[in-house]
């Protein structure tokens, strides 16, 4: 098959992306690990509570690492400053309307990052159903199992979470295959 132009630039753009995705990772990683907390990028520090607050409810800290712990957050942060730009106001229509919905819900509160955790998994099933919902889901989703490597995943935990064992080399599991190519044995 040729090597078009065509097939050249989405060559180009999958590694673009790629490139985003993994700096964002960096990124997350080296803001979790620090000590201080670290400057967001395109949030401020109340949207970047208020985002922490709804990834902590996707993927809680209940019985083993959650959101928080792998610092997708800062992921988000950093995703809405580079490949994912374009998504910027999205996120802020987005959670402009997630706080319509908590003073309906809750009107004598005064943040989502404030509201118990039963009012903010009640608020997430208010809004589940949405396309912000369904961005911020996404985005928590890669934060937590993006490739430690890159930034995301502090520490292995989202890989350890659903048990996966990064190695250099895997070997199949055994089966009934094996026998097969053996002659049946």
């Amino acid at each position: 098959m040729p090597f078009t132009r065509r097939k050249w630039l989405s060559q180009c753009v999958a590694a673009t992306a790629a490139s985003g995705i993994a700096a964002a990772q960096r990124y997350a990683q080296d803001a979790v690990r620090s000590a201080a907390p670290p400057a967001f990028q395109s949030f401020d520090a109340a949207t970047g509570a208020e985002i922490a607050a709804l990834t902590s409810q996707i993927i809680p800290s209940d019985d083993g690492p959650g959101a928080r712990e792998a610092g997708v957050v800062y992921f988000i942060d950093r995703a809405l400053g580079t490949f994912d730009a374009d998504r910027r106001q999205a996120y802020q229509r987005g959670l402009a309307a997630v706080q319509k919905k908590r003073r309906e819900l809750f009107p004598q509160s005064s943040s989502i990052a404030t509201l118990p955790p039963a009012g903010q998994m009640e608020l997430i099933r208010a809004i589940e159903h949405t396309g912000f919902f369904a961005l911020l889901r996404k985005h928590t989703v890669y934060g937590f199992l993006g490739d430690p490597s890159y930034g995301g995943n502090r520490g292995g935990v989202g890989w350890k979470w659903v048990g996966f064992e990064n190695r250099m080399s895997y070997q199949p599991p055994f089966g009934y295959y094996d026998a097969q190519a053996k002659g049946g044995e």
